[in-house]
């Protein structure tokens, strides 16, 4: 059962109000992440971070411009905000991503054409995280690629895998893929107190 120190990270991907139900771009379940998230918001983690999508209106990924995914997380809208029963006082670092109209970034760390960096791994490392566990939305892509890249990076990287929804409905196959890639999974319940 891993046990939360002040090396470790949590990351808290795109909990955001269109990836929930009534959203946007809602992904079944994500509403019931919040409470779980909530919780392991009170472990001794040496930082938390919770990421946005913060596209602009004309961005790439939407439709309208020949992308895959309906309008959503549009800079400074409601849609775009953190769920509002997620718990930030414990959020350290706020990171938003997928600024650049012309470039996705599914990865907290950086755009999909991996050049554009978030300078996230350095602000780990330069805080003394070694581990990093993963919760939010979508386990299937912007989970995953966090994960990818916080691999990369050297970090010893989890996927809390309870505390995560996908859009398509192959989550087993996808902690599969990880675990090949040298990416853990585990419960929340490896990392709460018991009830």
């Amino acid at each position: 059962m891993p046990v939360v120190t002040a090396t470790d990270a949590l990351l808290i991907i795109d909990m955001q109000v269109d990836f929930l139900p009534g959203g946007a771009l809602a992904v079944t379940g994500a509403d019931a992440l919040v409470p779980v998230i909530n919780q392991l918001g009170h472990l001794p983690f040496g930082l938390v971070v919770a990421t946005q999508d913060w596209h602009p209106a004309d961005h790439v990924s939407f439709r309208k411009r020949g992308g895959p995914w309906p309008v959503h997380c549009v800079a400074g809208s409601k849609g775009a905000a953190l769920s509002p029963a997620l718990d930030q006082a414990r959020i350290g670092v706020l990171l938003r991503k997928g600024l650049d109209r012309d470039i996705d970034s599914y990865s907290a760390f950086g755009d999909n054409d991996r050049i554009g960096r978030t300078g996230l791994d350095g602000l780990l490392r330069d805080r003394g995280i070694t581990r990093v566990f993963l919760t939010g939305v979508a386990l299937d892509y912007c989970v995953a690629a966090s994960a990818r890249d916080a691999c990369r990076a050297g970090f010893d990287t989890v996927v809390l895998h309870d505390a995560c929804r996908s859009v398509k409905a192959m989550s087993g196959r996808i902690l599969e893929t990880l675990r090949a890639e040298g990416i853990g999974a585990a419960s929340c319940a490896d990392l709460l107190p018991a009830p």
